[in-house]
């Protein structure tokens, strides 16, 4: 199914395992965007808008030990459809290039391959906050579970802190969302781009910005 979300803007997202880089990446693309002009719009989920960030404390919280899957999803929906309707939609109608940290793709890896929910649901779910508003293009950031662990660890370190409910996962847990994320982007290799992100943080970028001037004509 072709995305509804657009009739001037580009909407692109960025996944890929706990540790992978992300903002790194996300801020040169800024950068990149900025240089060449382009009105750009940076989201992360859950969040984004003021109810959304009131979810991200909840979801992410160390404390919240006895969150069961269900309600982890219905939560990151919530966070979804305020931030679609609200923020997504309306920048992607007036031109703008919206660059999310994790959307739909999320959910299947984590509450699907991660907990355990079925697919059927989740799709259900994902169409009901997003009203069919999809990304052009996704960059999964690939990285083996076991990299995850050595990462989250050097960052909690420099941050001194222990990391959120989600980050505290078990490491049997992290292959399953890895395992997902590796269907998905066999699945859909023609939006979703997967990117060897154990390579240096130039060469990764190197291969996020041959395809967004493919994608922008620059």
């Amino acid at each position: 199914m072709q995305p509804k979300n657009t009739e001037k803007g580009r909407f692109y997202t960025f996944e890929g395992l706990d540790g992978c880089g992300k903002t790194t990446q996300i801020n040169r693309l800024a950068d990149f965007l900025a240089a060449n002009g382009r009105d750009y719009l940076l989201l992360r989920e859950p969040g984004g808008t003021m109810i959304g960030e009131e979810i991200r404390e909840i979801l992410l919280c160390p404390r919240a030990t006895e969150m069961v899957a269900e309600t982890e999803l219905l939560l990151f929906a919530a966070a979804r459809a305020q931030l679609v309707r609200e923020v997504i939609r309306p920048a992607l109608m007036r031109g703008t290039i919206v660059i999310s940290d994790r959307f739909t793709d999320s959910t299947l890896a984590y509450q699907g391959g991660g907990r355990g929910l079925p697919t059927d649901l989740l799709d259900r779910i994902n169409e009901l906050a997003t009203d069919g508003c999809r990304p052009e293009l996704t960059f999964y950031l690939w990285i083996p579970p076991d990299h995850t662990d050595e990462r989250l660890a050097r960052r909690a370190t420099t941050a001194e802190c222990e990391g959120d409910r989600i980050e505290q996962a078990t490491i049997d847990f992290r292959y399953g969302v890895y395992a997902r994320y590796e269907e998905l982007a066999e699945r859909d290799r023609t939006r979703i781009k997967r990117i060897d992100a154990t390579q240096s943080i130039e060469a990764v970028w190197q291969n996020i910005e041959k395809i967004i001037r493919e994608d922008l004509q620059l």
